[in-house]
């Protein structure tokens, strides 16, 4: 009986703590919120290192298990060997150094042939410049003086915004360009920084790899430590779904986007559209971003061509809206399949929302992560429906209005015809002799 009371006394004790240091965090927010932020952004910094490290083993665990699984493991078995500790940590290492050796042999590969095309397309644009500005103004010229109206709308337009550029030039850009120097160099020094982070980060995911089963049973014995054993289960499966989300997504998404890049890359050439492969990788990059991104990659390719030659700009619209039809209907449903389970709406939805707070990475991650949420609401709506008895079928509730105590649906239709009957038996007895014998006639 005492036991019984001091484990309540501490139960109270622990819940009253933890409610008043929530009231303080709560306070603290609201008032001091500014101090609490930059406390936040010193403690990111702090810890990028090992973030960038867990998100790097992340990334590479599906490699790593692969080649471990799939090729290591069954090649010494044909050998009538057994599989010691060992061996295992062999595997181990041996899977890590060539996940490492493929990824770094990949970007190597893919920076080495991009970065020197993409300066020789910068540089043809820089020296050719004049000349597309030239060819431009002849074909803009020559469009605007087949169509008055319009030309007198874009002169107007130009006179107003290039007198507001050219004030802009002198009174905020020349007098800050010291600004601007020093910004710049602080820039270079942030970039060294994420240089240096993501070596750090590279070296740490060697480790958390080399040890992620025993991360993961160390994290799995807290949670049934602290949960009971359904709540723990329930947990680490809604953990499981979201890494298979999250990781099932993001791979076939930039698998995706490869693929898209090839096809832009071949067929701008066979279109001979200038600067094939730059526009192929600018098409390939943001079409990782869902929905917008071809659109956002799509207009600065366009205006890019639309300086050399505006015939190809507007069949290289055509080709971008075909290709964009064939990912969305195609090859984007045969790689990435049911892997988020959200419809048009909610993906537009969840890129809004969290690119709105995130920028970029928002709108990558907030797809599956908005999944990840969507999937745990509709479970805990389908528990608590079927607490009470109720159909899970989303179907079965579309043409309700309101449910019987006995759990009877009744449409909206029926509500409709059996209100209508109500009201017009109670005009009148001889009103419902009239409605029923023109129902016997029917």
């Amino acid at each position: 009986m005492k036991s019984m009371l001091n484990k309540r006394n501490l139960r109270i004790g622990i819940t009253a703590f933890a409610v008043i240091a929530a009231s303080i965090c709560f306070y603290y927010l609201i008032f001091h919120g500014d101090h609490f932020s930059s406390q936040l952004n010193a403690f990111y910094t702090i810890i990028s290192p090992v973030l960038y490290g867990i998100i790097f083993a992340y990334l590479m665990t599906p490699l790593v298990n692969g080649i471990e699984r799939r090729f290591l493991i069954p090649v010494f078995e044909k050998n009538n060997k057994i599989i010691s500790d060992k061996h295992k940590k062999v595997f181990r290492v041996i899977s890590i150094l060539l996940t490492i050796f493929i990824v770094g042999e990949l970007i190597y590969g893919f920076f080495s042939i991009l970065i020197p095309n993409i300066i020789k397309s910068i540089k043809s644009i820089s020296y050719q410049f004049p000349y597309y500005v030239q060819n431009l103004t002849i074909w803009s010229a020559k469009f605007l003086e087949d169509n008055p109206d319009i030309e007198k709308i874009v002169l107007n337009f130009l006179d107003t915004y290039s007198e507001e550029f050219i004030n802009y030039l002198n009174n905020s850009i020349v007098p800050h360009m010291e600004t601007l120097v020093r910004q710049v160099s602080v820039s270079l020094i942030s970039i060294l920084k994420l240089l240096w982070n993501f070596i750090i980060g590279i070296v740490i995911s060697i480790y958390v790899l080399f040890s992620k089963e025993q991360f993961a049973g160390q994290a799995k014995k807290i949670v049934f430590a602290l949960l009971n054993k359904k709540t723990a289960n329930q947990f680490i499966k809604d953990v499981r779904f979201t890494s298979d989300t999250f990781i099932g997504f993001i791979s076939g998404k930039i698998i995706d986007s490869i693929i898209i890049g090839l096809i832009c890359f071949a067929g701008t050439n066979i279109l001979k559209m200038p600067y094939a492969l730059l526009i192929s990788v600018i098409i390939g990059v943001t079409n990782i971003i869902p929905f917008f991104g071809p659109y956002l990659g799509a207009i600065p390719s366009a205006v890019l061509i639309l300086m050399v030659n505006p015939v190809k700009c507007f069949y290289f619209i055509i080709f971008i809206l075909v290709l964009q039809q064939l990912d969305g209907n195609v090859i984007g449903p045969k790689i990435l399949g049911e892997s988020t389970g959200l419809s048009g709406f909610w993906v537009i939805f969840s890129i809004t929302i969290f690119g709105g707070m995130m920028g970029v990475l928002g709108m990558i991650i907030g797809v599956p992560f908005f999944a990840v949420l969507y999937a745990m609401i509709r479970r805990i709506t389908n528990k608590m429906l079927q607490k009470k008895g109720l159909p899970l079928e989303t179907s079965k509730y579309l043409d309700v209005d309101y449910i019987e105590e006995n759990d009877e649906f009744i449409p909206k239709k029926e509500i409709r015809k059996n209100t209508f009957f109500k009201l017009r038996w109670k005009k009148s007895d001889s009103d419902q002799k009239n409605l029923e014998e023109n129902d016997s006639n029917k």
